[in-house]
């Protein structure tokens, strides 16, 4: 199945599926902080863009009028998908994107080595090094 670009707020819903679990519109858009809280129609066009054009959720019942979505890509290959855009801007290089991290002290020495561990996993398995 190829992979959905999702918007911010595309991701924002997509994160209260993951979470949730199964919810209609109406759920979906009342777990927004009130303050962030986008209108009830503009969740129901992003919910039906992802459903119909993206093919990130699914529809899994209806309960009267209302239909009750669930995601249909895992959050992992959402995660996924946004590293590798963001690796495509910075032509494939990975050095930057890590001197960002380092810099910005989003990176722990925790990070560092679960990052060595794949490696050594990877390198085990055959994989690129």
């Amino acid at each position: 199945m190829s992979r959905p670009k999702l918007s911010k707020l595309e991701l924002q819903i997509m994160e209260i599926l993951w979470d949730r679990g199964p919810c209609s519109v109406r759920e979906v858009q009342e777990s927004f902080a009130p303050s962030k809280r986008p209108a009830y129609t503009t969740v129901q066009t992003i919910m039906y863009r992802l459903l119909d054009a993206k093919k990130a959720v699914r529809i899994v019942k209806k309960i009267s009028n209302a239909n009750i979505f669930e995601a249909a890509v895992s959050r992992d290959d959402a995660g996924r998908h946004l590293m590798d855009d963001a690796l495509a801007f910075f032509g494939g290089r990975t050095k930057p994107v890590m001197a960002h991290l380092v810099e910005s002290g989003k990176l722990t020495i925790e990070d560092l080595k679960e990052a060595e561990e794949a490696i050594r996993r990877l390198t085990k398995q055959g994989g690129r090094r």
